[in-house]
């Protein structure tokens, strides 16, 4: 199998390649779950947050929207104290603010999975080769609107590869 040069830089990041990146995610609580890790990524590279994603699932109830939009002040504070995962106010507040917004969108009858991959373009291969496209601009554009933080347009860009709207070519 053919890899990118960042899948051969470790067996966890192969690993990940080969069994997870690029494969189409399409419920609820996976796309909360990779928008959350994306945004932990930002500024770090994605080993540092795959290494930790076990204790990321374990701090955040398993990334469930409705248990981590309950989360207060005590919470957060927990959070920041877990050694387990990367400890960055700004970020644990958005993954809470986040589903926050992810609950309202289901109170309203409507699934983030499915507002997320509506910006799937026609030609799902076409500007890989970039950091965002116009639809992760879209996307990242409405989401906020949504009042989503911490999904920029390159935020987004990389959970579409990931989650398999947009198919990387090497």
């Amino acid at each position: 199998m053919e890899r990118p040069a960042w899948a051969l830089s470790s067996p966890l990041m192969q690993e990940y390649y080969d069994t997870e990146w690029g494969l189409p995610v399409r419920d609820t609580r996976g796309v909360y779950e990779r928008i959350t890790l994306e945004g932990f990524q930002s500024g770090l590279s994605w080993a540092t947050v795959l290494r930790k994603r076990p204790a990321f699932r374990a701090a955040f109830d398993g990334f469930d929207p409705d248990a981590v939009a309950r989360y207060g002040d005590a919470e957060v504070e927990r959070l920041l104290a877990d050694a387990g995962i990367v400890r960055n106010r700004r970020k644990i507040e958005a993954a809470i603010t986040n589903a926050r917004a992810t609950v309202a969108l289901t109170e309203r009858g409507e699934d983030l999975a499915e507002l997320v991959w509506s910006f799937r373009p026609d030609d799902p291969t076409a500007g890989t080769d970039l950091t965002h496209s116009p639809e992760s601009l879209a996307c990242s554009k409405e989401l906020k609107r949504r009042g989503f933080v911490f999904v920029g347009p390159v935020t987004m860009f990389a959970l579409m590869q990931a989650i398999g709207i947009l198919e990387h070519r090497l």
